[in-house]
């Protein structure tokens, strides 16, 4: 199972693009609430009802993390303490961690960046403790994805697919949802 985190206030554009991606490539991804409460807040004010909230999630049953950016979505992400407990569970365990735009801090702060290459949203690059800021739209390195904002929203959520059910099925749907004549 793979868990995309709410916070209050994310970026809307940057959690609904890659889970449409990996729903439409067949994956299984849950949206889950920081909070006790499954109705979270976007940072555009629009509300959004999380499938489960995190108090109820198994960690064991946890094979990736996504973290969608946004303020003050990825503040309150990186003030979870049970959220980076969890994080450091599956960073230990080796599993996939992938955030975009000011989300990549949270990993920053934990100190897991160290000596990765990573890219975030301009400005926050300072939070990317240890890690060589690149600015590419998506970076992989080892067990993190990580993407610089809203505008990367579509190749972060294929780059995440891509790892998941291979090149191939994410080709065709890029071409099934016309993003291919996008990038010409």
């Amino acid at each position: 199972m793979i868990y995309q985190f709410l916070a209050e206030g994310f970026e809307e554009i940057e959690a609904f693009t890659p889970l449409d991606i990996l729903r439409r490539a067949g994956v299984e991804v849950e949206t889950v609430s920081i909070t006790d409460n499954q109705v979270v807040l976007g940072a555009h004010g629009i509300p959004v009802v999380a499938e489960r909230i995190l108090p109820a999630i198994d960690w064991d049953d946890c094979d990736m993390i996504i973290l969608p950016g946004g303020l003050p979505g990825s503040t309150n992400l990186d003030a979870c303490e049970e959220l980076r407990n969890g994080i450091q569970q599956l960073y230990e365990a080796g599993k996939p961690l992938a955030a975009i735009c000011a989300a990549p801090q949270v990993y920053g702060h934990m100190g897991l960046l160290k000596g990765k290459k990573a890219t975030c949203y301009p400005g926050v690059e300072s939070e990317l403790e240890g890690a060589t800021y690149t600015g590419a739209l998506v970076e992989v390195d080892g067990q993190f994805i990580t993407g610089k904002g809203p505008g990367a929203s579509f190749e972060f959520g294929y780059t995440i697919a891509e790892m998941l059910v291979g090149k191939e099925k994410v080709d065709a749907l890029r071409d099934g949802m016309i993003y291919s004549e996008l990038k010409g």
